[in-house]
């Protein structure tokens, strides 16, 4: 029996979100957006943000990331963001190509995160001139692809430095409910009010379908993003059926309680790993370095994961999902602490 552990993408749909589906798959509703269902939740983004907002639904994270990012940046300018972002290593250029050239310019940060020291150190050994890219944003990931999470405080420091040098705060938030559920403060707080300016607001591994939104916490920053979006081909024209399914995820914090159960079992996972973990546990994510022992035995009791870091280094990331189950999270723990503590590559 295999017990799945390697992403929340290969977990179902959460019951609420399906039954809201049903519902709106009854009789005839206007197209591309011009539905009741689409007003509600743009108006129920703005309460959960406590502000005016401008939100675009679309069907993909690297869609939302992509098309933020050309939003704020012209084919000339650059977007700082860390060397193991996901829109560096996972989105097969679509920054670059949505923005019409535009550069990523990788920086180094412990636990994939960026600081106002690192950003200003790229800031200073990137000059500007008529021959050069011209910085536009930054680029943040919340939670990281280390599972690691910024603090409204890291937050703050980062956007003001960012500001102060003319540059915008994009986060990509495909993991942003495990956050906030972790931060256990307002969503606002792990974004806009922080000073993020856009926010890749992600619903589909936390229980959605295809579900994905882009909110801008300045409406005016929202200048072309319609039309981009329709270019993108990403204008879905029966839009109630996106928009039921973040009305149903919004609805009592649902997305809330669903991540917080995916963090609590990971937190289980990564006490039980003890000295096998590499990074803090903040989030549904636990890197562990088993060796290559280690994870051939995880893998013959049935663990689906994916092996993480270079070639051979012993290294694997488990993800929990919205649904994992109790049994699996029992033997996943009990599996890994038995294995020897000092495993190498």
């Amino acid at each position: 029996m295999s017990r799945w552990f390697k992403s929340d993408n290969t977990a179902p749909a959460a019951p609420e979100v399906m039954a809201a589906l049903a519902e709106a798959n009854r009789g005839y509703a206007r197209g591309y957006g011009d539905d009741a269902w689409t007003s509600r939740a743009e108006r129920r983004f703005a309460e959960v943000f406590g502000r005016e907002v401008r939100v675009f639904l679309v069907g993909t994270g690297t869609s939302a990331n992509a098309l933020a990012l050309a939003t704020l940046v012209p084919p000339y300018g650059s977007v700082f963001c860390h060397e193991q972002a996901h829109i560096v290593r996972d989105e097969c250029g679509a920054p670059e190509f949505m923005t019409g050239g535009a550069r990523l310019q990788l920086l180094p940060g412990a636990g994939a995160k960026l600081t106002p020291e690192a950003l200003l150190r790229g800031i200073a050994e990137n000059p500007t001139a008529v021959h050069t890219v011209q910085p536009r944003a930054v680029s943040i990931s919340q939670a990281t692809e280390l599972g690691t999470i910024y603090t409204p405080d890291e937050l703050k420091a980062l956007s003001a430095t960012a500001h102060a040098n003319g540059l915008l705060l994009h986060m990509d938030g495909a993991r942003f409910a495990n956050a906030v559920a972790s931060l256990g403060c307002k969503p606002a707080e792990a974004s806009g009010a922080s000073g993020v300016d856009v926010l890749s607001f992600g619903a589909t591994k936390n229980g959605a379908l295809a579900a994905e939104a882009v909110v801008f916490f300045d409406p005016a920053r929202a200048a072309d993003f319609e039309f981009r979006r329709k270019r993108a081909g990403h204008l879905f024209s029966k839009m109630r059926y996106v928009a039921a399914q973040w009305l149903a995820y919004l609805e009592d914090d649902l997305w809330l309680r669903l991540a917080a159960r995916a963090n609590a079992h990971a937190r289980r996972i990564g006490e039980a790993a003890g000295a096998l973990r590499l990074e803090p546990v903040e989030a549904n994510e636990i890197f562990v370095r088993p060796g290559a022992a280690g994870i051939a035995a995880l893998r013959a009791q049935g663990f689906e994961f994916y092996d993480w870091g270079a070639e051979g280094s012993g290294e694997a990331r488990f993800v929990v999902s919205w649904d994992q189950t109790d049994e699996d999270v029992d033997a996943l723990c009990t599996a890994l602490g038995a294995l020897p503590k000092n495993a190498t590559a």
